[in-house]
């Protein structure tokens, strides 16, 4: 980025975590640099379709940080599945340093260079799972290990509840970035949901600062073991939705 870019998104980074208040000097420098990564890394690399730097700085960095007007991360576990170039885990762990994040992901040069950002901006306690989300929640190391788990896919809520719910303990949660438009998508999850050990908490909509951009967090907390047949394969979970 060019110095006026990199003011430009220290400032919008700026206004955007006092909306959220969630004021902290360090958290936007380390997060401009992030930002800065990630648009130089783009160039070679297919990370985000979103190449404007004050764009990336909302519709990424803010968008994310909103997670933190939902719930309280501090000391807590949390395991970022599909997380892609590290949204939202990363910049919630820049924001709350305390967090011992998980980030897991199919694609392993994706984590290699989420490792070296994690080098060149000393961010520590992370760590860095190459694997498929179906299978890793399998791993008796993995399963029912975490306080919380995030989703920013694509994917329709019953398959990403399947996916991700196996990772929870009980009284954990899954926060799953949605559009506001989710309303059948969350109530046509529900048998999903109840089948995997969860219930619906609740869906807490904001809108990123600096936008009128609106989106949802769907909250699902896990009230009882997941049965153990579940996730299933990729293909059985894509075919058969439950």
């Amino acid at each position: 980025m060019e110095c006026h870019d990199i003011q430009a998104v220290s400032h919008t980074l700026r206004q955007g975590l006092e909306a959220f208040g969630l004021a902290d000097p360090g958290a936007v420098q380390t997060l401009t640099r992030y930002c800065q990564a990630l648009l130089d890394k783009n160039r070679e690399m297919n990370l985000t379709a979103i190449t404007d730097p004050v764009d990336a700085a909302n519709l990424h960095m803010l968008d994310c940080a909103a997670l933190l007007s939902c719930a309280q991360l501090s000391g807590q576990t949390l395991i970022d599945v599909g997380t892609g170039a590290g949204f939202p885990g990363m910049v919630l762990k820049i924001l709350v340093p305390s967090l011992e994040l998980t980030l897991l992901d199919s694609l392993n040069k994706r984590l290699d260079w989420l490792g070296e950002v994690c080098g060149a901006l000393d961010i520590r306690g992370v760590r860095r799972l190459h694997g498929r989300a179906e299978e890793a929640g399998r791993d008796p190391e993995l399963r029912e290990r975490f306080a919380f788990a995030t989703a920013r896919a694509v994917a329709d809520l019953r398959l990403l509840c399947e996916l991700c719910l196996p990772f929870l303990q009980v009284g954990g949660r899954l926060l799953a970035m949605k559009g506001v438009s989710s309303l059948q998508e969350v109530e046509g999850a529900l048998p999903a949901i109840q089948t995997l050990g969860g219930r619906l908490e609740r869906c807490f909509d904001y809108t990123i600062p600096n936008t009128q951009v609106v989106h949802r967090v769907v909250i699902v907390e896990k009230i009882s073991s997941t049965p153990p047949q579940f996730p299933r394969r990729w293909s059985k979970i894509q075919k058969s939705p439950l």
